[in-house]
């Protein structure tokens, strides 16, 4: 089983984290496909017939951005607006993604202790991250735990970042493992 991560980092090139990440993934392309939207679309005309198609291609899709304001980049909104459609993802008629596993892999640029309710930003991870499960579980899809690196911005050296490239490579062959011994 192959795994689909849609990258969605406006500028990749300047990115210490998520360049590192895809650097890492493009290792192992027999497991893995990765679909950059921002290169993708620079003009923001996502086609959404090949995006659909994308998708229903693939049992486990991983969405991987850097954490923006709480929240995932424009593009990545956008992305979700036009391609989950009444119809095809949900609604009476709109099962396409039912069943399939999507999870999250994020750089978070501040430290892991301040997503807490006595942190700074007064909020966990998995409350941050609410409207996606929600979106997940709207679609019929199975949210999978995310994966994310914290102190992307300023902290994390350059090791630190290696080894969480490695640990997403084997984040993401553990939930392929799983998936697979669940279709058995």
């Amino acid at each position: 089983m192959k795994t689909l991560v849609i990258l969605a980092h406006p500028n990749i090139d300047v990115s210490r984290v998520n360049r590192r990440w895809k650097e890492e993934l493009e290792q192992h392309a027999a497991e893995i496909t990765i679909h950059e939207i921002y290169k993708a679309y620079p003009d923001w005309n996502i086609d959404v017939t090949r995006e659909q198609k994308l998708l229903e291609a693939y049992d486990h899709i991983i969405l991987q951005f850097p954490l923006y304001w709480y929240s995932y980049p424009p593009l990545l909104k956008k992305w979700f607006d036009d391609v989950f459609t009444y119809g095809w993802a949900y609604g009476s008629s709109g099962n396409k993604l039912h069943g399939k596993k999507l999870s999250l892999a994020m750089s978070i640029g501040d430290k892991k202790e301040n997503y807490s309710p006595e942190g700074s930003v007064s909020f966990t991870i998995d409350e941050v991250t609410a409207p996606f499960k929600a979106s997940i579980n709207h679609v019929g899809a199975i949210a999978l735990p995310y994966f994310a690196v914290f102190g992307a911005s300023f902290q994390a050296t350059d090791e630190e970042i290696n080894q969480s490239a490695r640990d997403y490579y084997r984040y993401i062959s553990k939930v392929q493992n799983e998936v697979e011994n669940l279709s058995v």
